[in-house]
């Protein structure tokens, strides 16, 4: 936009819909079910905008119900992702000119679609293909990514804005350029919204994007695309290529024009490509950026003084919310003596209780885990305790694949502090006690800060301020989102920036300007307006 000094709409955070019985969105939800699941379709490759089909084809399933098959999926392969590679390239020019305000315009557009229309459509998606309930659904492939497209755009002018002093005589500026190269964004299965942030956070700096979704969340991923095509994203800035990762990866990784990876996954995988960048640096046009968030093993500390009602409520809600197949999911709990008796009676009551099933049934709390391999580990990890005189099963424990991939919501107690689910990242509804003597508050914070590789989430229980303020500083980072009084799930868009260090990740902060930093260049540019005439200094001169 010419001859302007442009401001963007003041970002909100977009309202959680209830599903309350009779609710008008409740009724749509129900709707676009019920066309899913009557239906089916294949989808193709798009790249540079283009439907592109190999014939390998894959299906998305409902892991609550695993015969049930949504839709076939074309699997991409070394020459597909040259193609979405070339893609890339050829759209990045035109794209990375053009102005922001109109980059920016594409998402606040997408984020007013995926707030109407696009709604039910991502929520449906999302519940049937990655196993939600309405409610999660809701929070995440909705109003999280509506959030993360508003409050993004919302950091532009600030970020275009950071510029130098200039002295008299010069003009001083900073250019925020794309990365020379295309982004690889790797998605994980878990979040539709982390799905549609990790490719278009860096898109809307200007860069142009190679999309692997996860193999068990293609369904979301292609509707995705289809809402991007309506905003107006030109063809080939985001090319959607699902496959397997070793497949796709290994020819991105090989080609010199790689500028930068954007990955949600498993520590493993995060650091298997950091290490095959590592090995070929000397190949790449430039050094590549690599952000990650990654797994994590996040605490639940009780002080004496915590409420055990309000202790108990956010231990359910942070460890068995989507079937505790979140990053920030809370795995691992630290408990008072003082408080235990209470608090165990309590918490198996509420447990035992939680009914879990089919998503498209909204009286369930939880669904099923997302396939068999993940009920498999969790399945082994549950009957090693059961045998171990280190832990005892208190509840749950239930594993069943003959309908869905189900998992019962299950709390094991250690009596090591080093058990090994305790320090193990389980992704899935197992929750694991330790129980400490009161006097031992101080040594136990240490033990906390040193048992897990993992600093993603944590949170404090406890009235004792001088308690508390004692964890912040003992557990600095352990966690790069801690919480007191909170469970350790649920950050916000635009009021809790997301991520973790150590084995968790990077700490690029999604949500943020400290994400979208990363994926900017700056060139210095000064321009002099009376420039030296002579190359002779005034020290030179001896009278």
């Amino acid at each position: 936009m010419n001859n302007a000094r442009v401001t963007v709409p003041p970002p909100r955070n977009e309202p959680v819909l209830s599903y309350a019985p009779g609710s008008p969105e409740k009724a749509a939800l129900r709707s676009q079910l019920n066309t899913f699941l009557t239906g089916s379709v294949e989808i193709p490759l798009i790249i540079g905008g283009r439907a592109v089909t190999t014939g390998d084809l894959a299906t998305c399933i409902l892991p609550h119900n695993h015969q049930q098959q949504l839709a076939r999926y074309h699997r991409g392969n070394v020459e597909t992702v040259d193609q979405a590679i070339t893609a890339a390239a050829a759209a990045q020019p035109a794209w990375s000119a053009m102005p922001w305000e109109s980059r920016a315009a594409i998402f606040l557009k997408a984020a007013d679609l995926l707030a109407g229309r696009y709604r039910q459509v991502l929520n449906a998606a999302t519940m049937l293909n990655q196993s939600k309930t309405a409610y999660q659904a809701e929070i995440d492939a909705a109003c999280e990514l509506i959030d993360f497209w508003r409050f993004n755009v919302s950091s532009l002018p600030d970020i275009y804005g950071q510029q130098p002093e200039s002295s008299p005589g010069a003009w001083n500026c900073v250019e925020y350029r794309a990365l020379e190269g295309f982004v690889f964004a790797v998605t994980p299965f878990n979040f539709t919204s982390i799905a549609g942030n990790l490719p278009t956070s860096p898109v809307l700096m200007g860069n142009t994007v190679v999309w692997k979704p996860a193999s068990t969340a293609v369904f979301a991923a292609y509707w995705l695309m289809k809402l991007f095509e309506e905003a107006g994203l030109p063809p080939g800035v985001i090319n959607l290529v699902p496959g397997n990762g070793e497949q796709i990866a290994g020819p991105v990784l090989e080609h010199t024009g790689l500028g930068g990876i954007h990955f949600t996954g498993s520590t493993e995988v995060f650091q298997g490509l950091w290490g095959a960048v590592g090995a070929r640096i000397s190949t790449y046009k430039s050094y590549p950026r690599v952000v990650g968030e990654t797994g994590g093993k996040n605490f639940v500390f009780a002080h004496m003084s915590a409420d055990p009602d309000e202790l108990v409520a956010n231990l359910i809600r942070g460890a068995f919310e989507y079937q505790g197949q979140k990053c920030s999911a809370a795995s691992r709990a630290y408990i008072p003596q003082s408080l235990w008796n209470n608090v165990r009676v309590r918490l198996l009551d509420e447990v035992k209780a939680i009914a879990y099933g089919d998503v498209t049934d909204f009286t369930n709390f939880m669904g099923a885990v997302i396939d068999k391999t993940a009920l498999a580990k969790l399945s082994d990890h549950i009957e090693s305790a059961r045998a171990s005189s280190g832990a005892d099963v208190l509840c749950g424990g239930v594993c069943d694949d003959s309908t869905g991939y189900f998992c019962a919501p299950t709390i094991i107690q250690a009596y090591d502090p080093d058990y090994t689910t305790m320090k193990t990242e389980l992704f899935g509804p197992v929750l694991t006690v330790y129980v400490y003597k009161d006097a031992d508050y101080d040594e136990i914070l240490d033990l906390c800060d040193r048992t897990s590789p993992y600093a993603l989430t944590g949170a404090i229980f406890g009235r004792d301020r001088a308690a508390i303020e004692l964890a912040l500083e003992r557990l600095r980072h352990a966690a790069g989102n801690f919480y007191i009084n909170d469970k350790p799930t649920g950050a916000v868009v635009g009021q809790q920036p997301f991520g973790g260090a150590r084995a968790s990740g990077t700490n690029d902060k999604a949500g943020s300007s400290l994400n979208l930093l990363r994926w900017v260049s700056a060139r210095t540019i000064k321009e002099t307006f009376i420039p030296a005439n002579n190359y002779r200094y005034p020290y030179m001169q001896e009278r």
